[in-house]
């Protein structure tokens, strides 16, 4: 069997990494990496990320509670960046996506966070919340590679995504795991204030499966090329998970991966301000529910932790 290899590895032997490193940091100078589109220079100010040329990071470390395909038998390797493009508001990590806690780190940190977690034996590197530091993360992955980064990349995304910052990761990012929030705009708008995100978030996956195909697993079950989606089931079906399965199923693959995720419970703004329906935990019926929409769409449920596959 031939070797597995990331495909930056690529892209750095054929002297291209570099160039779509410096390709990324110009299109910092006038922003279109997120879906946000706000076209200005991030060199000198900040969008709606709040971020600017250096990104924010909150922790660097090998993860154990990741989906199975990611965290194998030595944790997947995450960074996580802070801030967020996403206003969710009941964001259960919003000290880290909304008020920032964290660290600034410039691209050479964040090369030296990704060497060490492969050290650590790590699979991957899982880049977490990663929309607004495109170019910081593609500069970072050209000095790792160069320095012997060999481990599968993760782009770990709310999935407000932007086709242009999808596109320069096109090559370099080896898994895409973004959420699939809502099938709805307006219950977008009022409870994560993105009025589009239904039909952003469509696009992106599109692009992201395009791009890698259906997720592949290497002979001890790891993850090493592909699309896996994250699906958090909400109270009163708002998530609109009958829309998302039927999406996946129909427009992209039977063969997506699809985690339906029941641990949501009230944080930040709802739990505050007691805003109904998010201001319970989902009930286990509905969990249930949401996993039989993803079998009915066709979608085979994994019993241990609730992503579903059909293997090819």
């Amino acid at each position: 069997m031939k070797p597995f290899e990331p495909a930056y590895r690529r892209l750095l032997r054929e002297g291209e990494l570099p160039e779509r490193a410096r390709l990324a940091w110009d299109a910092l100078k006038d922003c279109n990496l997120c879906a946000w589109d706000c076209h200005i220079d991030r060199t000198h100010k900040v969008g709606f990320c709040r971020t600017g040329a250096e990104a924010i990071v909150s922790s660097a470390f090998p993860h154990m509670g990741e989906e199975d395909p990611l965290r194998g038998f030595r944790g997947s390797g995450t960074i996580f960046f802070s801030l967020c493009n996403m206003r969710c508001q009941f964001c259960q990590n919003y000290e880290i996506s909304q008020q920032g806690q964290g660290r600034t780190a410039s691209v050479e940190q964040i090369a030296a966070m990704a060497l060490q977690l492969q050290g650590l034996g790590c699979h991957n590197i899982n880049f977490v919340s990663p929309s607004h530091v495109i170019p910081q993360i593609i500069n970072a992955v050209a000095i790792a590679a160069g320095a012997g980064l060999n481990i599968p990349l993760v782009y770990n995304t709310g999935g407000y995504d932007s086709l242009a910052g999808l596109r320069l990761l096109d090559g370099i990012i080896d898994i895409y795991m973004p959420d699939m929030k809502y099938a709805d705009p307006e219950t977008a708008q009022k409870y994560s204030k993105i009025l589009d995100y239904p039909a952003r978030n469509q696009a992106a996956v599109r692009e992201m499966h395009r791009q890698v195909g259906d997720l592949r697993l290497d002979e001890d079950g790891i993850a090493t090329r592909g699309l896996l989606v994250r699906h958090l089931v909400l109270p009163d079906e708002l998530a609109g998970t009958a829309e998302i399965v039927r999406f996946l199923a129909e427009e992209i693959s039977l063969s997506t991966y699809i985690n339906i995720m029941g641990q949501y419970r009230p944080a930040w703004h709802v739990q505050e301000r007691d805003i109904a329906p998010l201001n319970r935990p989902v009930t286990h019926a509905e969990v249930e529910e949401a996993k039989s929409l993803a079998r009915r769409a066709g979608l085979r449920l994994d019993q241990r932790r609730g992503w579903s596959a059909r293997l090819l």
